[in-house]
């Protein structure tokens, strides 16, 4: 396509934009679990209005623009004390869990070869059911990613220990990981890191800003955060349970010493010295005042609301899926949740479900169903329920019938 020789009027354009967002999931229906974080209308009118407030504004220019600096303060400031963040612990407002995830590996990575005097290729060991963004990180910095085989879903600390040697420069930890919904033993971790010297890193990019509240209202949460000596970093979306606009996530370190090898600077060009915490340059305003904004429209009475929802539809749902002969994968604590069937393949129920509008995640080993719930879904629940009962039947009769048809050579 090429540039349009004339412009065209807002509401003709607007006119096209809804016509092709007609084909997308119907996350609005709540039949979406994955991508989205539904969190209803009073949030979302939140995020829509204090984006657009800032929307032109950059957070690359703090002198320029304190009021950003300010609330990218305050925002971290607040997922530090929810996270048990000694005195002194700092971070950055990021544009995701990628970037959170790459920041923290930089800044580890730029330790090892300061503190350690890594001059070898480093390595990152990490549990397999791990986040890529781990190798994609260590594909853009030529790190060596050694995934671990889980055991019983989880990090296994003592094979983990196994793969570190001298040039390990960070162990990873999920809480939760993304494909199972579960906590990986953060406290193991921490020790096998305390006993190794190396730095441990908590992905809370799915759980940083839902397990605290969770705990508050009452869950047994093992320790995952700052609470264990050993985090060094921890990443922790804003835009997933932090119900925030996209893109924002934070990335947060024990100390402003540990953030500080996050940090680039250069003055060696004729435009001046210039910082930047994450790795982008340009940082939207919008997404910043967003963060802002819907952290304290929430605060802490409307988050564990919220959060309660969640857990509480996990757990119908849960309920639901096992009436029905499916099995949980390990015991999910939090929004997500995982679960097989040991006579119909989850992924042809996902087919039958995807006809009447559902989209949600998948997971190959095991083969299973991925949800991935928000508050919305609490409404949809039972609807959710029906549908997988009959793409479950209907996938069976498939399958019955597949089997049934005559074969010829």
């Amino acid at each position: 396509m090429e540039l349009p020789k004339q412009g065209t009027d807002w509401q003709t354009l607007k006119t096209q934009m809804e016509e092709r967002s007609s084909h997308d999931v119907k996350w609005r229906d709540g039949k979406t679990a994955v991508y989205v974080f539904n969190a209803g209308p009073e949030v979302a009118k939140v995020q829509k209005e204090a984006y657009a407030m800032f929307m032109s504004e950059n957070g690359l220019g703090p002198l320029a623009f304190p009021s950003l600096k300010q609330m990218e303060d305050e925002v971290i400031g607040m997922g530090l004390s929810l996270l048990h963040g000694p005195a002194g612990a700092a971070g950055n407002i990021t544009s995701g869990g990628t970037d959170s995830i790459t920041m923290a590996i930089k800044a580890a990575r730029d330790f090892a070869r300061a503190e350690r005097g890594l001059s070898g290729q480093g390595n990152i060991v990490a549990p397999y059911s791990a986040h890529p963004a781990f190798d994609k990180a260590a594909m853009m910095m030529d790190l060596q990613i050694r995934r671990v085989p889980c055991r019983e879903l989880l990090a296994d600390p003592a094979a983990m220990e196994n793969a570190i040697d001298d040039n390990t420069l960070m162990l990873v930890g999920s809480a939760p990981c993304f494909p199972y919904g579960l906590m990986d033993p953060i406290a193991a971790l921490g020790e096998v890191a305390e006993r190794k010297g190396v730095w441990l890193h908590v992905d809370a990019c799915v759980g940083g800003y839902l397990a605290p509240f969770v705990r508050m209202n009452g869950s047994d949460i093992a320790p995952f955060d700052f609470e264990i000596p050993a985090v060094r970093s921890m990443s922790a979306d804003l835009h997933k349970y932090g119900y925030c606009a996209k893109g924002a996530s934070t990335v947060l370190f024990r100390s402003e010493a540990l953030r500080e090898h996050m940090m680039f600077h250069c003055s060696d060009w004729p435009g001046g010295k210039m910082t930047t915490p994450t790795l982008a340059g340009t940082r939207p305003g919008g997404a910043i005042a967003a963060a802002w904004a819907v952290m304290n429209f929430l605060g802490e009475a409307g988050y564990r609301a919220k959060q309660k929802l969640v857990t509480d539809t996990r757990e119908r749902i849960e309920a639901g899926a096992q009436s029905l002969g499916f099995e949980i994968m390990g015991r999910p604590q939090l929004g997500l949740m995982a679960f097989g069937h040991p006579e119909v393949d989850p992924i042809a129920v996902w087919a039958k479900l995807y006809e009447r509008g559902w989209f949600t995640g998948v997971t190959t080993e095991p083969r299973g169903l991925h949800l991935m719930l928000s508050p919305f879904h609490a409404e949809v629940a039972d609807i959710y329920l029906a549908d997988l009962q009959w793409a479950l039947n209907a996938a069976r009769k498939d399958s019955a019938e597949s089997r049934a048809a005559p074969r010829y050579s």
